[in-house]
């Protein structure tokens, strides 16, 4: 019986090009999907990094891989969000 493989694309070596949000939406609105995509950004840099569980993540350790891949340091609303995609992968 033959194994079965995953094959998945590599990704790009640029970024997908950004677009522009829709104008008229209330700042909060803004706020909110930035806070996301962060969230899922340092999410993603630690489950490469072999972080799987959220109490594998504290605070300090978000903020450092936030600092190693170049993005701002998260507040703790931020900090939250990662632990709870993290906790959502599980």
């Amino acid at each position: 019986m033959a194994a079965a493989t995953l094959i998945t694309k590599p990704l790009p070596a640029h970024p997908l090009p950004k677009k522009p949000l829709p104008a008229g939406w209330p700042r909060e609105r803004y706020e909110s999907h930035n806070r996301r995509l962060k969230a899922m950004r340092l999410a993603i840099a630690l489950l490469d990094t072999g972080v799987y569980r959220p109490e594998q993540a504290p605070n300090r350790r978000i903020r450092g891989t936030a600092a190693e891949i170049g993005v701002h340091a998260p507040s703790d609303a931020t900090c939250r969000m990662v632990r709870a995609l993290l906790y959502d992968h599980c």
